[in-house]
């Protein structure tokens, strides 16, 4: 991940506290969500630090939750009318499908892009575009494997409906996966999001859809890897 720029007018910090800044830099910080997923296992270490065993495998459980709870920063592109991944991993569809029956957006097909994240990616969802939060809907389901084409109507879901400043609508839908049980959504209806700013979280395996207005041009193909925040999936017609 690359350094974050200096403000303007920011002097340079040099020594110790040019390290302090470097650290900061190279180790992600952690999603709250994380936290207990992380102290749980150190405590079981603390407290069992006379047996070796014990005390790897509380270190070595905490370390893995604190990687998958990462939460890198980043950087979103900021031309008119840029939509950004909602995630981070590979995209597994680019293709036009109906939106959510819950949300009543009707049964016309529109441009889809499907990102299926791993164990090892990034979990946390961004806003792909700024946008008023206009819905809200969390669906139960099936937990099939997420890389499925048919997860994105079987499988537990949590669907966002955002509008634009020029009244675009962008929906973005977070799905369970094989392995995940908890979906987290921090936003509300009414709120003003910006673009790249974190909403929520999936724990452990999952798949995140994004539906564009009719028409939209999309940029990215199957197979391709995605950066939560950066990677622009498409550009809004103006």
């Amino acid at each position: 991940m690359a350094r974050r720029p200096t403000p303007p007018g920011t002097p340079e910090r040099t020594g110790l506290g040019h390290i302090a800044d470097l650290v900061r830099d190279a180790i992600p910080p952690l999603h709250p969500a994380g936290l207990p997923f992380v102290a749980a296992p150190l405590a079981v270490a603390l407290l069992g630090r006379r047996r070796t065993w014990l005390r790897r495998s509380g270190f070595a459980a905490a370390a893995g939750s604190a990687a998958f709870f990462r939460h890198p920063h980043r950087v979103p592109p900021q031309r008119p009318g840029a939509v950004v991944a909602p995630a981070d991993g590979q995209v597994a569809l680019v293709d036009t499908a109906v939106p959510p029956a819950e949300l009543n957006l009707g049964e016309a097909e529109l441009p889809r892009v499907s990102i299926f994240l791993s164990v090892l990616d990034v979990h946390v969802q961004r806003t792909p575009v700024d946008g008023t939060v206009r819905e809200i809907v969390y669906r139960r389901g099936r937990f099939r494997s997420a890389d499925l084409p048919e997860a994105s109507t079987d499988n537990e879901r949590n669907s966002m409906v955002l509008e634009t400043a020029g009244g675009q609508v962008v929906t973005v839908v977070q799905i369970a996966g094989l392995l995940a049980r908890r979906i987290v959504c921090d936003a509300r209806v009414g709120d003003k999001l910006g673009i790249g700013d974190t909403y929520g979280l999936i724990r452990f395996g999952s798949r995140v859809d994004t539906y564009f207005p009719s028409g939209t041009d999309l940029l990215v193909a199957p197979g391709q890897r995605t950066v939560g925040g950066e990677t622009v999936l498409a550009e809004l017609l103006s």
